[in-house]
């Protein structure tokens, strides 16, 4: 893959255990690494499924292929004072092994201390 298209740099963030100073944890999302990602977003449709809204990919984020690209993980872009976060919700690689497809949703991240 070029790296020309891969024009967005985003943190990679992974729930974890942090310690809460009095004995236990809380978890968090910790940011891992960054990447150089492109981010396309071909739909940004809501389902409704059984009388529960369902999140749909809202955006297709392809990056090199690495280990730690995986579902569960959230993927956070920030450009201007503004912030978007995504769920990955499958890493698909492609054949040759060079692009991996991430479809993700859009999350609304929770202020901190809620």
């Amino acid at each position: 893959m070029r790296a020309g298209p891969l024009r967005h740099r985003v943190a990679l963030h992974a729930q974890q255990r942090v310690p809460d100073g009095a004995g236990g944890y809380s978890e968090q999302w910790v940011e891992l690494r960054k990447v150089w990602v492109e981010i396309t977003t071909p739909t940004g449709r809501v389902a409704t499924v059984a009388y529960q809204i369902q999140a749909v990919v809202s955006a297709e984020i392809r990056a090199r292929p690495a280990n730690d690209l995986q579902a569960g993980r959230r993927l956070v872009y920030a450009r201007k004072g503004v912030t978007a976060t995504y769920l990955i919700e499958a890493a698909l690689p492609d054949n040759a092994h060079s692009m991996l497809r991430l479809l993700c949703s859009s999350v609304t991240p929770k202020p901190k201390g809620q």
